[in-house]
């Protein structure tokens, strides 16, 4: 348990957000074509080029400030936004103006898909933001810092740095409990960020998926 604790403080691997980002990309891939944004394959053909960026230019040191770095992640974020906002969009669009789509069940899988990847989103956007991002924040001053993990209270811890994987639980938690549970945001970014996830997941269940549950009744 110790060795694996260790590894855990000494490293964020790029390959849990590339295991991460090929699910967001699966899903992407099973979305109806009216919910698809432009060609089916543009968006992710982009996210795997950005993945493949981001694994190039992720510097080797544990403590490392790198813009390219950064500027990938950022890239990747937004190309994934872009099909999950459009593909939120259309979906309401339908739903306010005709009342009904006939296909419930796609509606379902689709609601699950936008709720689903809105969290791969945000994980990423917290994950690159908390203290100057992987690299910078184990270094970080307490007053850079967006976010407050338990762990970080816990003597028997000292040390304790987060990776892509605490992040991405952070984003769940919070896109189901509609608020923050064990992690508690800092900064004024991080509140507003952890709103506007709060916001688009309370859109999807309460408008997408309550309606589709209806339609299937």
């Amino acid at each position: 348990m110790q060795i694996l604790r260790n590894k855990h403080r000494n490293y964020d691997p790029v390959w849990h957000v590339e295991v991460i980002m090929l699910v967001a990309i699966a899903m992407q891939l099973a979305l109806p074509s009216r919910y698809v944004f432009g060609v089916r394959w543009v968006i992710p053909a982009l996210e795997v080029l950005m993945m493949a960026v981001l694994a190039v230019t992720t510097p080797r040191q544990k403590v490392f400030t790198s813009f390219r770095r950064r500027l990938s992640v950022v890239v990747l974020v937004g190309v994934t936004a872009i099909g999950n906002v459009y593909a939120l969009s259309q979906v309401a669009s339908h739903l306010l103006q005709t009342g009904r789509i006939e296909d419930g069940r796609a509606l379902i899988m689709t609601a699950i898909n936008i709720y689903l990847t809105n969290i791969i989103i945000f994980a990423l956007l917290y994950w690159e933001m908390d203290g100057g991002g992987p690299g910078h924040r184990r270094v970080a001053d307490d007053a850079e810092r967006d976010f407050l993990f338990p762990q970080s209270s816990l003597q028997s811890l000292k040390g304790w740095h987060p990776t892509f994987i605490d992040y991405l639980y952070v984003s769940s938690t919070n896109a189901t409990a509609f608020s923050p549970t064990d992690t508690m945001p800092l900064s004024r970014r991080a509140k507003m960020l952890m709103l506007l996830q709060a916001v688009v997941s309370l859109v999807v269940v309460a408008l997408v998926a309550a309606r589709a549950v209806n339609i299937l009744n």
